[in-house]
């Protein structure tokens, strides 16, 4: 029983993707064609944004973001501590000093208040992190970052269609469109996953869209004309016709991983020691990980191994706690919230194609 199995996806697909790759082959036009360009206007229009600029992969997405806005040395950037490590790579990768902050129990997201009490005037940029598919308290976040004349990025790696309820908004805000910019990845498994790496910066800021154009490719302005060092972080036409056949199922396929996740949250009412993932009054949820919160994790784990299925843990070690970030100068128990949780969390199977025996099957198991 897989964690995620995106060979499902392709397979209900396979007709739509098998005929978007033939084009692609047929056109032998293999980077940043017309398919990109075709992705970048559909995933803005879907976000809520004028602008989107794909690139390689989403830690490039950062990366490139964090350098397009000037970021860098001497520069200090807020995130969590508890990310993937592509997070904080970003953030090295152009020179400026990460600062964590710590999260809040229920969500393990970014914690406001924490943010707030973080904030120094090397400080430059705020990146919160969508984290398992929930989005951060973005209204909060965004109060503070305008306060303190920050950049406000939003890695939403894992958390494309997730939603929040912002008052002084009408309707839902999506992830991605509050801040200044939005930063998405296609690996495989994400909620839209591509058949290798990809990413997407979105942002309503024309500026920002048209420098990350520039620094995706060689800082290229013009052909045969670099005005700045850039990176080779194109987005491959094969990958965006992928994720183009593939968008306009995402809405139903986020709704399938919202139905398995309220399976689980009832079954899990009954059964000790292992708590269901909160969701934040207002947040759309959709649920790229299905994490739960355990009393006994190794226990939990090894009956789940001993059935077959499998689990994950989305992070065991804290980014402070890291090697390269030794130099950074946070003791272990700096952000007792974000520890607790790499003491606790593990992520369940949950995925769109997911059959309701299989998902029976892991409840049973969880249940001894």
């Amino acid at each position: 029983m897989p964690l995620q199995d995106p060979a499902r996806e392709h397979r209900e697909l396979r007709e739509e993707i098998d005929a978007a790759v033939g084009r692609v082959v047929d056109s032998g036009d293999f980077v940043l064609g017309e398919h990109v360009e075709r992705l970048e206007e559909r995933l803005a229009d879907r976000v809520g944004v004028r602008h989107a600029v794909g690139v390689a992969c989403g830690t490039d997405a950062l990366t490139l973001t964090l350098r397009a806005l000037g970021i860098g040395e001497g520069d200090e950037v807020i995130t969590s501590p508890f990310t993937f490590f592509a997070t904080v790579e970003a953030i090295l990768h152009v020179g400026a000093r990460p600062v964590f902050a710590d999260i809040r129990p229920e969500t393990c997201n970014l914690d406001p208040e924490a943010v707030a009490a973080a904030v120094t005037d090397d400080s430059a940029a705020l990146i919160p992190v969508h984290l398992y598919g929930q989005m951060a308290d973005m209204r909060s976040l965004r109060a503070i970052a305008d306060r303190a004349g920050l950049a406000l990025v939003e890695d939403a790696a894992q958390a494309l269609g997730a939603a929040q309820r912002v008052p002084e908004r009408e309707g839902w805000t999506r992830a991605g469109e509050l801040g200044d910019a939005g930063c998405f990845s296609f690996f495989p498994t994400k909620n839209l996953g591509s058949w290798g790496e990809g990413g997407m910066v979105v942002t309503d800021d024309r500026v920002l869209a048209d420098r990350v154009r520039r620094l995706r490719s060689h800082g290229e302005a013009g052909r045969g004309r670099h005005v700045e060092v850039g990176w080779n972080s194109r987005l491959h036409e094969l990958q965006a016709a992928v994720l183009d056949a593939k968008l306009e199922k995402l809405g139903e396929w986020n709704g399938r991983r919202r139905a398995h996740a309220a399976a689980y949250d009832r079954a899990l009412e009954e059964i000790d020691g292992v708590e269901p993932p909160a969701v934040r009054a207002g947040n759309r949820h959709v649920y790229q990980q299905y994490t739960v919160r355990c009393r006994d994790r190794e226990a939990v784990r090894e009956r789940l191994d001993a059935a077959g299925v499998e689990s994950a843990v989305y992070y065991p070690t804290p980014c402070h706690r890291q090697e390269p970030l030794a130099s950074v100068g946070y003791g272990k128990e700096a952000f007792p919230e974000a520890e607790q949780a790499a003491r606790e969390v593990l992520s369940i199977p949950v995925f769109p194609t997911m059959r309701e025996e299989e998902r029976g099957r892991v409840i049973e198991t969880l249940d001894g």
